[in-house]
């Protein structure tokens, strides 16, 4: 949501230009050789086949970097300025396999083959001083992020399902509908 977080916003910004043209194996030697070559890309993937049928939903989303491969496939990372313990491959797992699955399936363009994901974590750790200016030191992370595209399908598929699916009877039993009139009475 633009506008929902502006100091993350700014923060995270300012880390993919940071990165912008870095040799992977810099930000992390577990990394295939490589070079950062686009930053916060947006992409967009064709209708999504759910069990061998084209569905009319597709994955849309910006991502924060791509790295292009020595060997011709490309390195997805994500950047995060956090402190949270929450910052693991699993947690984030969704996020780039929609990022992944839309660059191999690009709605325009050529596809290209996603060998690796991960998150480039910066983690604050404490305020620096110097001549009346002052700034963050962070501590970076990389966490590899596994592929796991069936996953991601099957999640997808269970998510399209429920879109797709039956609405629940009215009434007072129904929670959306409690919650729906619950959250109503606080704009009141």
């Amino acid at each position: 949501m633009p506008g929902a977080f502006p100091l993350v916003g700014t923060l995270s910004a300012m880390q993919e230009h940071t990165f912008r043209n870095f040799s992977t194996t810099t930000i992390d030697p577990s990394l295939r050789p490589g070079r950062v070559t686009k930053l916060a890309g947006w992409v967009r993937s064709t209708h999504l086949q759910i069990n061998g049928e084209s569905t009319r939903w597709r994955i849309n989303g910006k991502y924060d970097l791509v790295a292009e491969n020595e060997d011709g496939t490309v390195a997805l990372i994500d950047c995060k300025v956090s402190d949270s313990d929450r910052d693991s491959g699993e947690f984030y797992s969704p996020q780039l396999e929609a990022y992944a699955y839309a660059l191999e399936q690009p709605a325009t363009g050529n596809p290209v083959e996603v060998a690796t994901m991960g998150l480039l974590v910066w983690k604050p750790e404490k305020i620096i001083e110097q001549n009346g200016a002052f700034g963050l030191a962070m501590k970076q992370s990389y966490v590899p992020v596994a592929r796991d595209q069936g996953k991601f399908l099957a999640v997808i598929s269970d998510l399209i399902s429920v879109l797709e699916g039956d609405l629940p009877d009215a009434g007072s039993e129904c929670t959306t509908c409690n919650y729906l009139l619950e959250r109503l009475k606080l704009d009141e």
